[in-house]
């Protein structure tokens, strides 16, 4: 496996558009993208774009979002994962399991419509690290 691009940062928060405001007023994002739910995972999404990244603004998605306990433990949200990029997420997940890390699940179509795992934090130095197969387009 070999690691790829920083593809994202991930932030929860109880509320995208106050987070939006956050970003566009105080740091002049000007490029953000349109929320987004995403049932699968429990969770809504908006990506605004960085000149090198992206920054996933994730609020939870009814009440079995995996989201609510972060949120519980950090009420005005923050940093939730990062995310980087790997050119086969399948043989990504199998190096992870030979090496010891736990994989959180099996892989799953993420936001940007490719397949995601996410290593446990406890594998990773306290942060949860997603990995997500690079975009076809990308390339």
């Amino acid at each position: 496996m070999t690691l790829g691009r920083l593809n994202h940062v991930g932030i929860a928060t109880p509320s995208i558009e106050q987070s939006v405001a956050l970003y566009r007023d105080l740091l002049g994002a000007t490029r953000i993208h349109a929320p987004f739910d995403l049932p699968p995972q429990g969770v809504r999404v908006c990506f605004v774009d960085t000149p090198n990244s992206q920054i996933e603004l994730i609020e939870p998605l009814g009440e079995n979002s995996p989201l609510h306990g972060f949120l519980a433990r950090n009420p005005a949200g923050g940093q939730h994962h990062v995310c980087f990029e790997v050119p086969d997420i399948h043989q990504a997940k199998a190096e992870m399991e030979a090496k010891g890390a736990r994989v959180l699940g099996e892989p799953r179509i993420g936001a940007h419509g490719t397949p995601v795992i996410f290593v446990h934090p406890k594998n990773m130095g306290g942060v949860l690290v997603e990995l997500m197969e690079t975009p076809k387009e990308a390339h």
